[in-house]
This record gives C-alpha cells, structure tokens and sequence, in this order.
C-alpha cells in the first residue's frame, strides 16, 4: 500500500452524486473473487452488471435485485460492447468497471505451447485493455469513473512456474500505474488489487488443468519437485478467501481516495514488503534461498 493518501470528493472518485445509487460492471463473475464482488457489492445497495462467457450456466446470481448478468469475452469486442450497452439501458449509467477476468498457466516455461503464452497474455493484459477502452468513453461523458484491476502478489514479485502468469501480470500493474497518471486528467481513477492465494476459488484448479496440459522435460524434475512441494505449503498456509478479497475491493471502490495499490491478502504481504522495502540483494537473497539453494547444492 501507498504510504500516503489523498482524500478527493466521492464524487470525483466515483464520477457521480453520492445520493445516487452506483452501478458497476464486473468481468469474470461465473466464479472466485468476481461471484463473491457481485455479491458483496449487490449486498451493499450497487447495481450490478456481471459479465462472463457463458451467462446461460449461472443460476445464482440471476436471483439476485439489481444484478444484471450478461455475456462478455474479453477476447471478443462484440461482446464487450453489447454488455456496456446492455448495463446502460438497464442501469442508466456505469459508474466503476472491475477488470477481473484472468487465468494462471502453473508449468515450466520451456514446456508451454506458443498458443497458451498467447492466450495467457490475451486474457490477463489485452483483455483488460479491450474492455477499459470500450468503457472510456463512458466515463468521460460522464466526467469521472472508476476503474479497478484485479492482478496478483504474483505482480510485485516472480515466482517460479509461473513465469507467464507474472509477466502478464507485472504488465498489468505497469499498464494501470502509468493509466492512472493518463485518466487522472479526466476525473478517472485507476485502482490496482493484489491479492495473494484464497482457500475457496477455482483458480487453483484451472492452473492446475493448465499444467497437465505441458510435456514434462526430465533435466528440470529434481527442481519441478522441490517447487511443487514449496507451492503445496503455501497453498496449505492460506486463511483468506474470496469473499475477504471483494471486501477489500469493495473497500477501494469506496473509499474516496486515489490510492493506486491494495495488498489484499495477509499471506503475501512479507513478499510485497521485500520487494518494496528492502534492498535489491535482500530482496534476491530472501527469493533465492527459497528456491535456488537445493539446485545449487545439487549441481
């Protein structure tokens, strides 16, 4: 988090009165933070306007007052536009988008297809990109909105086997930040959420699919073992979970500030201070005793 805030009017923040009542739009709700953010938000007075690829699965949250669930493919322009459209009619206006929608490729670099890298990036990154710029225009109508991005601890620091995953993820972060200073002008608020591992979302598991999916190259098995072993007591450590993530993007949302970054989990907060706080060497050396020491020993 930012060491030092500064309150702006709810009015700009959110670009609309304050007795009126906001909407927003979410991607990525079939599931994980985006299902538990609709709920959070719709449970605290929002419209809602939750999008995913395939609407006509979800049952839950067509039950819900004020939620509006309708298609959108992040990868698909059509679809983006339509489901603006479809929560403007609806709602009148759209207040703040969430950019949530995003997968993890869990393997070994070397291993993944071209195709999967494509994808990789074309969700997490270009499809924030496609879906911020269709409502841009929106929001400057409107004179302020509010754009929150969902990326991960895994955009502050790398990890191994999950190299893709990072990369499309430090993007993001660099991508918001420097979006941030672009819309500021036009009484747009960027906002960034970096949650770590929750014990309740899918994620997990189609980062898990995506991995069955890679050939496995034998020269790396004594160091795929080792890491494995490493991620299955950092999952086992996980006490937040999906809906302790929506609050804190709830929190952002409302709080009447232009903070950039929200840590949104306890578990990867010592990596974030690391990265953040201390030296470059501290930082490589606290990285590397995690996940090099054996490998070198070995060699």
């Amino acid at each position: 988090m930012t060491s030092q805030q500064y309150i702006v009017p709810m009015s700009i923040a959110m670009g609309n009165d304050t007795n009126m009542k906001k909407t927003v739009l979410i991607t990525g709700t079939s599931s994980g933070f985006g299902k538990a953010a609709v709920r959070h938000f719709a449970r605290h007075g929002w419209n809602v306007i939750a999008t995913m690829r395939q609407p006509e699965v979800e049952h839950e949250l067509t039950g819900l007052s004020d939620v509006l669930v309708t298609r959108l493919d992040v990868e698909n322009s059509q679809s983006i536009t339509e489901s603006i459209q479809a929560g403007i009619a609806r709602f009148g206006r759209i207040d703040a988008l969430i950019n949530n929608a995003g997968f993890g490729l869990f393997g070994l670099f070397e291993a993944t297809p071209p195709e999967k890298i494509q994808e990789q990036f074309a969700v997490n990154l270009f499809g924030v990109m496609n879906v911020t710029r269709a409502m841009l225009p929106h929001f400057r109508k409107n004179k302020g909105g509010l754009i929150l991005n969902v990326s991960s601890g895994a955009g502050v620091f790398a990890l191994p086997m999950i190299s893709l995953y990072c990369a499309s993820k430090f993007a993001l972060e660099g991508f918001s930040e420097s979006l941030s200073y672009e819309l500021a002008s036009q009484n747009i608020i960027v906002k960034i959420i970096e949650p770590g591992g929750v014990i309740s979302t899918n994620f997990g598991k189609r980062s898990g699919a995506e991995a069955a999916q890679n050939a496995t190259l034998k020269d790396y098995d004594a160091f795929v073992a080792d890491t494995n072993a490493i991620f299955a007591g950092l999952r086992a450590a996980r006490l937040a979970t999906e809906e302790d993530v929506a609050k804190v993007i709830f929190e952002a949302a409302t709080d009447g500030t232009n903070q950039l970054r929200y840590v949104a989990t306890a578990d990867i907060e010592p990596l974030v201070q690391a990265r953040r706080e201390t030296s470059e060497q501290e930082y490589l050396a606290t990285m590397r005793s995690q996940f090099s020491s054996k490998r070198q020993s070995a060699g």
